[in-house]
């Protein structure tokens, strides 16, 4: 399986409510930044996944821009994805314009997510 399609598996194990944090890489120096978390660390990563699933469902992810540039073991990606989520504590529906970015490692055949950046643009 090549980077692109470890990134589109992502996408729809989020969809399926299925674990996230088998996706990034067991380093000290993995990073995801979503809309509104900052985690460092594979531990931060799999605990803020965890949390994630927790108290959210129902997730609505659509792609329209995925490119991915994979060079020998690393790759880097770049797409505009519109979420949507349910926030089961509050009992809201959440939806976002976002866009992402990132980088993957391949080790021992597998793409694992290094970093991972979703964000939501603010119009100024």
């Amino acid at each position: 399986m090549g980077a692109e399609e470890t990134i589109r598996e992502y996408y729809e194990a989020l969809r399926r409510g299925e674990p996230l944090y088998p996706y990034f890489a067991e380093r000290d120096d993995a990073t995801k930044f979503g809309v509104g978390e900052r985690l460092v660390g594979y531990d931060a990563i799999a605990e803020g996944l965890r949390e994630q699933s927790r108290t959210t469902d129902d997730w609505t992810v659509e792609s329209s821009a995925l490119g991915v540039v994979e060079r020998d073991d690393v790759a880097r990606f770049t797409d505009d994805v519109a979420l949507s989520w349910t926030d089961v504590e509050a009992g809201e529906r959440r939806s976002f314009d976002t866009r992402w970015s990132g980088t993957l490692e391949r080790r021992d055949g597998e793409w694992l997510f290094t970093s991972m950046h979703v964000s939501a643009p603010h119009e100024l």
